[in-house]
């Protein structure tokens, strides 16, 4: 298996536990992506990914299907 990377990503929009549960929710599901922390207070998300599994902008998708824009 490829090694994982790691990358932080900018969610303005997160405001509350609700939003920490979605997000967690929606990047769980994704086949290649693991070890997700929340930061609700930075209104980060730091997860690890196998970009031979998934990209950074199928995760992004996700997010944005969620009702999460990540910020650039």
């Amino acid at each position: 298996m490829a090694e994982g990377k790691i990358i932080v990503l900018s969610i303005p929009d997160m405001s509350c536990a609700h939003c920490v549960k979605t997000i967690n929710s929606s990047l769980s599901a994704l086949a290649g992506v693991e070890d997700i922390n929340i930061d609700l207070q930075e209104k980060k998300v730091q997860l690890r990914y196998y970009p031979d599994q998934i990209s950074e902008q199928q995760i992004e998708a996700a997010l944005d299907d969620a009702g999460y824009t990540v910020a650039s």
